[in-house]
């Protein structure tokens, strides 16, 4: 025993321990392959697609550069993908510093590249030198291929390093004599998924198409598909080439994306330059009452946005509030108009061009140049001050629906002073039928937003009240997609939502005033409780989703099935989510048993509902996360717009993934 406890006194010694040999110098792409999250931001489903983008950014900037037209991206039936432009190709002479051929510098040296200087490119999306690198680390296995001035050059890595040398290959393909082609298969020892997402892909490479007016990129999936008889279908594929660049953008946007009407025929194009600087903004209101600006940066869509897009907002308010003044229609004692006033429906690109961008990471989310934040806004007031000159009927369209939005604002206001007077006067700011927990730590809460009467009383009597908060839903749910925020504060199947999560919405939103760590929403499994989550998520994605953005909200999965041996209904019971799961517990549990389908969540009683959905030792819970804006936006609007044939298409498109689906 003395022996023991002495050997674990010593291995306690030698793990505390900290001295120079704990200091490691990560060699190469070593750095990457251990810390992949640093290069590009995830190894999720996202970071396995920002290897294409990395690859395929690089031949945009041939494009930038003038020296590529065309790139073609193809999905091979492996999983892996081939990216091929025809620009200039990589320098293949042996790099003087390294040592090396330059191709294998590019691809195994971080921070090496042609854009930190030297005049190969003026303006390029890639600043860092490390994405090629990035990809190589990243992969099981890269082949590269290098054609220079009619001469064609190949080399292999596998997990970053080199696998088969550098090599001349000889005299290329006329009909292919310069450009790079590039090979790679993600390593599944780094990701989470290394299948690609063909939709991902296009949403993509269709932006980058928009944003570079006449380069071709043509998207090809080989992966083998077969339909519902076993016959094998056709490649997948789309030819992407628009000569009328940002302008077809806003175009898209509004009728795919936000499948909205627009209120002026012309989308409203500007351009500004100043020294080697470009911005282009091309806009158009829409029927809508949320606004949809994609800022871009070098090609790079800047989610965060920055200063291009602070100069965008900041010309636009201050060109509408001028034309108001000027034609007579907003009086000098008026209030100016505010910025969420004159972006209520619009649809907008706002793409800048500029050498030395300063992309706050890899990832290149938020733009940092603060001199391109003056040519936009500069830009974006004259441009508009001018159209508005020549077309005054249309800048009289807008300024009445930004008009509009304002009063719609001030109603709002007046709305929630009410609804906080009301609250007060009755002495608590939290709904009535809100069942709160007694944990004050919101890290360690929870709340349940539940459809209907009688289950949310089985849900306060299953609760654990010490951390779970229970808030019956009354009346059917407001689809806020058709509905300014006026309407919402007046609502009162919302407000009692917004009153217990505690953030407020629109301007007043504010995350760190957040009552409950996880927001849960539970309705009925059946097409009506799915309408229902479908309402709230709406509301949530609307008008608060930084709570989806930050992983707040979750769904949660009440079984479909009780599955219980006949005369022994309550002993031993099982639960099944789905047919399949139903059917596979019968076989597992022999004869003589019987399954009960559930018609609401109101039938089951607390202990059953504690059991099977709110125990988090056995419960189910899904998180609502948002892996691509663009494409949640599109799809919300779609789902719960006026527009009824592209909600009939999808439905008919996707009707195919719910035939297992008993709900």
């Amino acid at each position: 025993m003395a022996e023991n406890e002495n050997l674990n006194q010593k291995v306690q010694e030698e793990e505390v321990k900290y001295d120079e040999n704990q200091i490691q110098v990560l060699e190469g792409l070593e750095a990457v392959r251990k810390r992949p999250g640093m290069y590009i931001g995830t190894t999720s489903i996202r970071g396995l697609h920002h290897l294409v983008f990395e690859i395929v950014d690089n031949s945009i900037d041939e494009a930038l550069a003038g020296y590529c037209d065309t790139i073609r991206v193809t999905v091979n039936p492996d999983n892996s993908v081939t990216v091929k432009d025809n620009g200039r190709g990589i320098p293949a002479g042996i790099h003087p510093k390294e040592g090396i051929p330059t191709p294998e510098v590019v691809y195994t040296i971080l921070h090496a590249g042609g854009k930190f200087g030297g005049g190969g490119y003026k303006i390029a999306g890639g600043l860092h030198g490390v994405g090629a690198s990035v990809v190589n680390a990243l992969s099981e296995w890269v082949e590269l291929e290098d054609t220079v001035d009619g001469v064609r050059y190949t080399e292999r890595f596998e997990r970053g390093h080199v696998a088969r040398a550098f090599k001349n290959e000889g005299a290329s393909d006329p009909d292919y004599t310069h450009g790079v082609c590039v090979t790679f298969k993600p390593d599944p020892t780094i990701f989470e998924e290394t299948v690609f997402d063909y939709k991902i892909l296009l949403n993509r490479m269709r932006e980058q198409a928009f944003l570079n007016g006449g380069v071709r990129i043509i998207l090809r999936d080989e992966r083998p598909v077969r339909d519902a008889e076993g016959n094998l279908q056709p490649p997948l594929e789309e030819d992407l080439c628009y000569e009328g660049g940002i302008i077809h953008f806003v175009e898209y946007l509004a009728e795919h994306q936000k499948h909205a009407t627009p209120i002026h025929d012309r989308v409203i194009y500007m351009k500004g330059e100043k020294g080697t600087s470009v911005a282009e903004i091309a806009l158009q209101y829409t029927d809508n009452y949320d606004e949809c600006v994609m800022t871009f940066a070098n090609n790079m869509n800047t989610i965060e946005g920055g200063m291009h897009e602070t100069g965008f907002r900041s010309g636009l308010t201050r060109a509408i509030n001028d034309y108001g003044h000027k034609a007579g229609i907003l009086k000098d004692s008026d209030k100016n108009l505010s910025g969420e006033d004159v972006r209520e429906g619009l649809c907008a690109v706002v793409s800048v061009k500029l050498e030395n961008a300063q992309f706050e990471s890899q990832t290149k989310a938020k733009l940092g140049n603060s001199e391109i934040r003056t040519l936009v806004e500069s830009t974006v007031t004259a441009g508009l001050a001018e159209f508005f000159e020549e077309n005054p009927s249309v800048g009289r369209l807008i300024l009445d629906k930004a008009l509009q939005a304002s009063r719609a604002r001030e109603a709002a206001r007046k709305a929630r002073e009410a609804t906080r007077k009301g609250s007060l006067a009755e002495g608590s700011s939290l709904p009535g039928k809100l069942r709160d927990c007694q944990e004050k730590n919101a890290e360690l809460t929870e709340l349940y937003l539940v459809e209907g009467d009688s289950a949310g009383g089985s849900a306060v009597q299953g609760r654990n009240s010490r951390f779970q908060a229970i808030l019956p839903l009354r009346g059917k749910v407001l689809n806020v997609e058709k509905t300014r925020l006026d309407k919402v504060y007046g609502n009162p199947s919302l407000l009692p939502i917004i009153q217990a999560i505690g953030c407020g919405i629109g301007e007043e939103f504010d995350i760190n005033k957040l009552r409950y760590d996880k927001i849960i929403i539970m309705a009925d499994a059946d097409v009506d409780g799915s309408h229902i989550r479908i309402l709230i998520l709406t509301f949530l994605f609307r008008h608060m989703r930084k709570l989806i953005e930050d992983g707040h909200v979750y769904f949660a999965q009440p079984p479909l099935y009780r599955i219980y041996k006949k005369n022994q209904k309550g002993k031993n019971d099982r639960y099944a989510f789905n047919d399949e799961e139903r059917d596979r517990i019968i076989a597992e549990m022999g004869a003589n048993v019987e399954a009960d389908r559930y018609k609401g969540l109101g039938e089951m009683n607390y202990t059953e509902l504690w059991d099977t959905t709110m125990n988090p030792s056995n419960r189910t819970l899904l998180r609502v996360t948002i892996e691509d804006a663009m494409v949640c936006d599109e799809i919300f609007s779609l789902l719960m717009g006026d527009k009824v044939e592209p909600r009939r298409v999808f439905i008919e498109e996707n009707a195919k993934f719910a035939e297992n689906l008993d709900i």
